[in-house]
């Protein structure tokens, strides 16, 4: 399983950006980014809003647990590595929007 860190370095690589600019973005030192990266330092929730605003990324994409990422199981056949690099990111939007749904339901927000 991922943790938090391993999430936030994946996405801070994903949108390339720096250790240094995504704490400064974050308004966090680049040391406890770094320790939050390496799993030496769990986030605080704070810390996870702040990441999550500055990578352009929802918090569920970055925390360690989510019961809807956690229950989506996708199915696909990837012919090359950038297949693979593209479902990965449709797997991605799938949960978000998964996720989004759950939380409006749990809000009682009808449905359209």
């Amino acid at each position: 399983m991922m943790t938090s860190g391993d999430r936030v370095r994946a996405a801070r690589e994903r949108v390339g950006l720096s250790q240094r600019a995504l704490a400064d973005r974050a308004e966090l030192s680049q040391a406890t980014l770094n320790r939050v990266e390496l799993g030496a330092r769990k986030p605080k929730m704070p810390e996870l809003v702040a990441l999550a605003r500055a990578l352009g990324c929802s918090l569920s994409e970055i925390s360690e647990h989510s019961p809807v990422r956690d229950r989506v199981v996708c199915f696909a056949r990837a012919e090359n590595r950038n297949a693979e690099n593209q479902m990965a990111g449709l797997r991605r939007e799938l949960v978000h929007f998964l996720e989004l749904d759950a939380y409006l339901e749990e809000q009682g927000v009808p449905r359209p």
